[in-house]
């Protein structure tokens, strides 16, 4: 992955990361219908079995648009599935009050949710290399 930063009053830097430490993610993008177009507030729950494969951990973030003056954070929701292999329960509260929920979601992935309608399109990313 690479990552650009301008800063003002100087030159752009390009900072680079090649750590692969094979762990499985997962990203969603929200796109809203009754709620805001880019789903922000949207309040995202992953559930995914522990490493011990008995427990379940649940792991929660929400879609947020900046952080600070003159930002933009990314759309996506990341999560970082550990060894997990897939999302065992995607629970999406939308700002209009509107719950989605998804079973059995692959990792590795991009998904696009539409609020009301579940997944309606999936960019999968290179496949997971063994160790």
């Amino acid at each position: 992955m690479d990552v650009l930063v301008s800063t003002i009053n100087g030159p752009p830097e390009l900072i680079r990361c090649d750590v692969q430490n094979h762990n499985n993610w997962l990203k969603v993008r929200t796109i809203g219908v009754k709620s805001n177009r880019s789903g922000i507030g949207a309040r995202l729950s992953c559930t995914i079995k522990a490493e011990d494969g008995k427990s379940e951990l649940r792991l929660i973030d929400e879609v947020r648009s900046g952080g600070s003056y003159l930002s933009q954070s990314d759309l996506r929701v990341h999560f970082g599935l550990g060894k997990a292999e897939k999302v065992e329960l995607l629970e999406i509260k939308w700002p209009s009050g509107q719950i989605d929920r998804i079973s059995k979601v692959a990792a590795n992935r991009l998904i696009y949710v539409k609020e009301g309608q579940g997944i309606v399109k999936t960019m999968e990313f290179g496949a997971k290399r063994k160790s």
